[in-house]
Formats: C-alpha cells, sequence, structure tokens
C-alpha cells in the first residue's frame, strides 16, 4: 500500500513568539527571517530566539525555514556565510533563498528552497532549480492550476504554493518600481508600497480616465476552498503570507486552514499531515475577522475568472455586518441586533466610494454609539475590520495541540518500567527502582488516572495499559516521577528523530537560458559565477546595483484594461480607452504597456510632463484616517 503523501500547512512567524503559537495552532512548518537578509527588513529576528523556536518546533517533528531571500552585495557575502552557519546551528530545516550566489558560499549542507522572488513559472525554470540542488520551489503566485499541475507532472521537486494573504500585483522578484521612486529596494526587503497609493489614470491625450483610485493594489488571497485543487495538482506545502502579520492574524488564520485540511485528509487517505498532534481550539477561526482587503483565488481558475483589484481602499474591509438605516439622536440604528459589539471598528463606502471608519464606543441591540458621529449614507453596507471581543479572545491562550500517547506500565527485575509510545512511533521508557509491595485496597484506577496527567506537555494519554501481576501498591509521588522521566525521554527522542534534511547534489545543468538580463537580480561576484558555470555568457547586473533605462519597472499579470473591461481581446469592451495609458500619482508618472498576447501588463518610469489638470491635482490617499486595521 502506498504510504500517504505529507501535506505541509506552512505559516509565517514575524517573531519566534508567533512561530511558537502558529505551530500550536496547527501549522505544520513556520517560515522566520534572522537578524538580516530576509526579504521584510522589518521581520528580523535574534539566532537565540530562532534556536528557542526550532527547538519547540522539533517536538512536533514540525519545521522551520529561515528566510535569507534578499540579493545579496558582494561586501555582504561574508556576513550571510557566517549567519547562515549560526542559523544551521540553531536547527533551522532549511532555507528559503532567491540570490544563486549563496550555492558559492561555504556553507553547512542545509536544504535549499527556492524563494517565489526566483520567478518560478516554468517547467524549464523549475526543473533547472530542482537540478542546481534544491530541494523545494515557490511558485509564482499568478499560476493557474493546470499551470501548476504541469510543472508537479515534469518534475519530482516539492512544489509550494501560497494559499492565503496579500497580494504583490507584480510578479514576485520583478518589481522595481519601489527602488526606482525611493531607492527602497523590494529585491532587498526594503519596498515602499507604491502599488497600494492612488492613481490617477490618463489616456494619450492626457484625459482622465479614473481618478484616484488604488488602480495597482489587489484584494488579498484565500484559497481555503481550493485546497484538494492545489492538492491533486501535485502541491506539498501551502503557504500563508505575512511575516509582519501580528499574533491574532497568524493564530486565527493557521486554525482556519489546519481545519479545512484536516477534513480534507479525513476522506482522502492518500494525504496526511506533515507534522504531530491534534489541535483543540477556544475559538471558531473565521478568515473575515482578521485583516483582508477582500478575497480573490487569484489566477488559478485562469486570468479571466474573478475580478481581482481592490481599486477603492487599500485598507482591510473585513466582514459585512449590517446596513446602517437611520441616525437618531447619538445612534444609528442598523439592521441585525447584536451585530456589533463595544468597541468594533466599521467602515463604510460613502456616495463617492470614499472609505470611510470609526469605532464603535457602545452598542445596544440595533442602536450602535460611534465615539465620532460618523456621516454614512442611509442604506449603506457597514463591514467590521475589528472585532474587539474576537481579538481579546486570540490575546490568551487558545489552542492546544497534543500528541497521542500509549502508556505501559510494566514489572522489571528491579521495579517498574513505563514506555511511552506515540502515533509517530517514538519510545521511550523510564525505571524506577522500587520493592513490590501488594496493594491492600484497588490501585489501578488511581494508576491510570495518575499516569494520564500530562499537565501542559505536548502529549495526550490515548490508551494506558497497566501489565503488573495484580495490584501493586506505589506511592503516588514515585509514580509521578516516573512519569515525568519517561516523559522527558521520549520528548528528547523526538527532537533527536527530527533531523534537518539535507542539500542536494547540484548537477552541472545548463541554465534556460544564454544571457540574463537585469530582472535575474544577479548582484553579486558568486552569483555571477554560478550562472557561468551554468553555460549563461552574459550576466547583466541586477537593476539595484546599475539601473538601466526604460525598462518595466513592474511585471504583472494584472492587467487594468481586463480589470475594468476594456480587454482589447474582448471586441464586446465597455470602453475603449487611447493609448499609450498613464498612473499619476503627484509628480510620479508610470507609463503602461500591455503585451496581450501573453496577457500581461508592463509598468514603466515616464519622464514627460502630465497635459491634463489631473496631473497637478492632489493625487494624495483618498482614505480616511479613521479607518482601522491598516497593513
Amino acid at each position: 500500500m502506498t504510504a500517504p503523501r505529507r501535506i505541509e500547512l506552512l505559516a509565517p512567524a514575524k517573531t519566534a513568539d508567533i512561530g511558537r503559537e502558529a505551530i500550536v495552532h496547527g501549522a505544520d512548518a513556520v517560515y522566520i527571517g534572522g537578524p538580516a537578509f530576509g526579504a521584510r527588513a522589518a521581520a528580523g529576528n535574534s539566532i537565540a530566539d530562532i534556536a528557542r523556536l526550532a527547538d519547540f518546533a522539533h517536538t512536533y517533528h514540525a519545521r522551520v525555514y529561515a528566510a535569507v531571500n534578499t540579493i545579496l552585495y558582494d561586501n555582504e557575502l561574508r556576513q550571510a556565510e557566517r549567519l547562515i552557519t549560526d542559523l544551521c546551528r540553531a536547527g533551522v530545516d532549511a532555507l528559503i533563498v532567491q540570490d544563486m550566489g549563496i550555492l558559492r558560499l561555504d556553507i553547512p549542507p542545509v536544504a535549499l528552497h527556492a524563494s517565489t522572488q526566483c520567478d518560478n513559472r516554468t517547467v524549464e525554470k523549475v526543473r533547472f532549480l530542482y537540478e542546481a540542488g534544491f530541494s523545494r520551489v515557490v511558485l509564482a503566485r499568478e499560476l493557474s492550476a493546470s499551470e501548476i499541475r504541469e510543472i508537479a507532472a515534469a518534475v519530482p521537486v516539492d512544489l509550494e504554493v501560497f494559499v492565503h494573504g496579500a497580494l504583490c500585483v507584480s510578479y514576485s522578484g520583478q518589481c522595481y518600481l519601489s527602488r526606482c521612486l525611493s531607492g527602497r529596494s523590494a529585491n532587498r526587503g526594503e519596498c515602499a508600497q507604491y502599488c497600494r497609493l492612488p492613481y490617477t489614470l490618463l489616456d494619450a491625450d492626457g484625459t482622465p480616465l479614473l481618478r484616484e483610485k488604488h488602480l495597482l493594489s489587489l484584494k488579498d488571497m484565500n484559497r481555503s476552498d481550493r485546497l484538494e485543487t492545489l492538492l491533486d495538482a501535485g502541491v506539498t506545502s501551502l503557504k500563508i503570507e505575512g511575516r509582519l502579520k501580528e499574533l491574532s492574524y497568524v493564530k486565527n488564520i493557521t486554525a482556519w486552514y489546519r481545519r479545512r485540511l484536516d477534513e480534507i485528509f479525513a476522506r482522502r487517505p492518500e494525504y496526511c499531515a506533515a507534522s504531530s498532534g491534534r489541535v483543540e481550539y477556544t475559538f471558531e477561526p473565521d478568515p473575515f475577522k482578521s485583516f483582508n482587503r477582500g478575497f480573490t483565488h487569484y489566477f488559478l481558475d485562469g486570468v479571466d475568472a474573478e475580478p481581482i483589484g481592490s481599486p477603492h481602499t487599500p485598507k482591510s474591509l473585513g466582514e459585512p455586518v449590517a446596513h446602517a438605516l437611520r441616525r437618531q439622536g447619538a445612534a444609528w440604528i442598523i439592521d441585525r441586533a447584536g451585530a456589533v459589539g463595544n468597541g468594533d471598528g466599521l467602515c463604510f463606502f460613502d456616495g463617492d466610494r470614499r472609505f470611510e471608519g470609526f469605532r464603535v464606543n457602545r452598542a445596544e441591540g440595533c442602536r450602535i454609539y460611534p465615539a465620532e458621529m460618523p456621516h454614512i449614507p442611509a442604506g449603506a453596507l457597514l463591514y467590521r475590520n475589528s472585532d474587539c471581543r474576537f481579538e481579546q479572545l486570540l490575546q490568551h491562550r487558545s489552542a492546544q495541540r497534543r500528541i497521542p500517547l500509549d502508556l505501559t506500565l510494566y514489572e522489571i527485575p528491579q521495579g517498574y518500567a513505563l514506555k511511552l509510545l506515540d502515533a509517530d512511533g517514538c519510545m521511550a521508557i523510564a525505571a524506577l527502582a522500587a520493592d513490590k509491595v501488594p496493594a491492600r485496597t484497588p490501585q489501578s484506577d488511581g494508576q491510570r488516572a495518575m499516569l494520564s496527567r500530562l499537565g501542559d506537555t505536548c502529549f495526550a494519554a490515548r490508551t494506558v495499559t497497566l501489565a503488573l501481576s495484580g495490584e501493586r501498591f506505589i506511592p503516588v509521588s514515585q509514580l509521578a516521577a516516573l512519569r515525568r522521566d519517561a516523559v522527558a525521554a521520549l520528548d528528547r527522542s523526538r527532537r533527536l528523530a527530527c533531523r534537518p534534511p539535507r542539500r542536494r547534489e547540484e548537477q552541472p545543468t545548463p541554465f534556460p537560458a544564454a544571457e540574463l538580463a537585469y530582472t535575474e537580480n544577479v548582484a553579486n561576484e558568486a552569483a555571477r559565477r554560478f550562472y557561468r558555470e551554468h553555460g549563461v555568457s552574459v550576466v547583466a547586473p541586477a537593476y539595484e546595483c546599475a539601473p538601466p533605462a526604460d525598462v518595466p519597472l513592474m511585471y504583472t499579470r494584472f492587467c487594468l484594461r481586463r480589470q475594468w473591461g476594456c480587454c482589447l481581446k474582448e471586441k464586446s469592451a465597455a470602453r475603449k480607452w487611447k493609448a499609450p495609458l498613464y498612473l499619476q500619482y503627484r509628480d510620479a508618472r508610470l507609463r503602461l504597456e500591455f503585451d496581450c498576447a501573453c496577457c500581461e501588463m508592463r509598468i514603466y518610469a515616464d519622464s514627460r510632463p502630465a497635459t491634463s489638470d489631473a496631473a497637478h491635482s492632489r493625487c494624495g490617499s483618498s482614505v480616511s484616517d479613521k479607518s482601522f486595521n491598516i497593513e
């Protein structure tokens, strides 16, 4: 019988403590940034904290992956080498990397995962990375289920895909907009998020087509109803985005996906969890209660499956809860009694589709009393993007994860022994030197109860067997000490059994192209040597090293024409926009080009002055500062 395929739920960890909670709430693995060179500059952690997290994770046979996925400059290679060595000593199970120069450093043979910033979209690229020594490839978010299936069928490498969280409008690793406009490089973990700003769309004559909309801002991904599609396509790891997310977000979203996966595993025995333990929650997970801009499957079902933009606000919508009916004194009357609680944050769109928000001081039935009275259009839909009670609940202990154990107490010549056998087959035995004293009264029930008391350990008793030759009197203190010794031994045994995988051997495989453009992000001599050794003859420097003139600053599968019903492939398109099109934000002007054959949009810097009054109007954010849960 074929063994079930182990499926990994991979959660983000801004800190080691959040990573620990992700594991408690059901993650099979977490990814975390170290002190430097992670693609989230604001999410660094000390080596000691990562070691503490790895030690905890390995008890559950969960994994810890360190993100070392920025591009590196020559003067940083030795520092990166030392950092990676320290991370390996701390017990990380793999590195997530973008820079191929890392493969030429003197580092331990740790497993490597190719970051999505490597722009992993094709069979040829994924096959090359596999043969270059990567044990996992993180696929581009933009791939459809059929494209993922094609890659999985062609290359025997573990595939990781994103299933939840914020979406960059650009292909990951292919965005240079922030570096061009602010000097802050996304490939160095310093993205300024220009895609979340409000832009005015201009046609070739400078005529405003859309004013001050967040035209490059996307909804958030949620594929929790497509997990079986991904598993059947060949995916091994399901990744939640969010290394800048706080504790409540990680708890809630991890728990939501853990439940969805466990439901699948219960009826699909060909799949199983990649780590150990069963989780019990004190709350009901709900992705709409955590930060979200509305949800999309992105391109999983194809380019025309659904609208994916979030043009009216880049902030969190949350969950729709009620309609505002009318104002009554200091209160607003809503159409759902009890739908809102004290302290909740509510938001709505006004008549001009501006996003506004307010805090609820008090809620009584159908009446809500705002902290400051908002101007809500009658009948407007209210969203809750901060559920005060839910957030408070998640600030406390909200889950327990336990590994089932079978305990057997039996006699040995010197006294007694306790054997523990867990669900993974790990075993530990502890012995107690003691005289075998016949009991005057029945002891079995009390002894089973005592052995079952595993307290705050990660274990839970499944069965307790007393293999004794009759009733025996064993002092409670001795029996408790025997149990503690056995549990400590099993805990050590499990950690030792969870050994990190080793790096695959690199093969002399030619890279799929003989020449590399700036989009391969080569910023150091070690990376250039790697590519030359794999048959590349021309290696252009990374944009960060030598910005070329008039090149795309962003490559995206998202298309503004398609989003707004103006796709040139559709003869029935409602509107015709005169090209070229431009985006204007304050003094920054961007030119759009469309590759309709590939269904891609490219964004360039444009230095020509705008010809419309729209270019000189205020292009600042139209989003109210009163909104809550701003990312």
